[in-house]
């Protein structure tokens, strides 16, 4: 596959705005691209914990939200490796990527980085809807963050966050509907399920009437 003209152009543009910033902005973006992962990890804990107090759909959610980005991965993965699209850092001439180009083989498009990031923030703003804007923003500034450092072009990460998007909001909420009813039996079984999943908050009782 190669990239749009349009696209390397704007990759262009972008890395060489990059290159002349100065060296602590180099390091701050080779290090938040990866960086943003591990926050999206801490928020899925987070999410696990909050809903442990919530009802058994809620639970369900917030387990599926990492398995929901694992499924955006497989599919962006897969479509990596029969488009075969070469990475900007060795396609275009001259390029000025900050970080190391990947090496020959690990394809461009689209953005696992991208994609992991979108699905991740599809994942858990199911589970946990106030997240919606600090999520999405992260996922977008982790998503930008690959053609700033020189390893994906723009159309890359675009398309990887809206595989990322739809392929883990469609698999959170689809799958939910199974999901949900095991959660309510492995709450009862036994003293691990509480353990692991919690108790969810009984509902509040129905107003007595005048």
């Amino acid at each position: 596959m190669r990239a749009p003209g349009i696209s390397a152009d704007l990759y262009r543009t972008i890395t060489e705005f990059a290159h002349g910033t100065p060296g602590w902005v180099h390091t701050g973006a080779e290090v938040g691209t990866e960086a943003g992962l591990l926050a999206f990890a801490a928020l899925f804990v987070a999410g696990w914990w909050r809903a442990r107090t919530r009802d058994d759909r809620s639970m369900a959610l917030a387990l599926l939200a990492p398995v929901a980005m694992v499924c955006a991965y497989l599919v962006s993965s897969n479509v990596k490796d029969v488009l075969r699209e070469e990475r900007p850092c060795r396609a275009v001439p001259h390029a000025m990527n900050i970080a190391s180009c990947p090496p020959p083989g690990d394809w461009s498009f689209p953005s696992n980085h991208a994609t992991i990031a979108a699905g991740a923030a599809a994942g858990l703003l199911v589970a946990w809807r106030a997240l919606a804007p600090w999520v999405l923003s992260l996922a977008v500034l982790e998503a930008f963050s690959r053609v700033f450092v020189g390893v994906h072009y723009p159309h890359d990460v675009a398309v990887g966050f809206l595989v990322g998007l739809t392929v883990a909001a469609g698999v959170s909420l689809l799958a939910a509907r199974i999901l949900t009813p095991l959660v309510e039996r492995l709450r009862a079984w036994g003293p691990l399920g509480p353990l692991a999943l919690g108790t969810a908050a009984p509902a509040p009782s129905p107003a007595a009437a005048p």
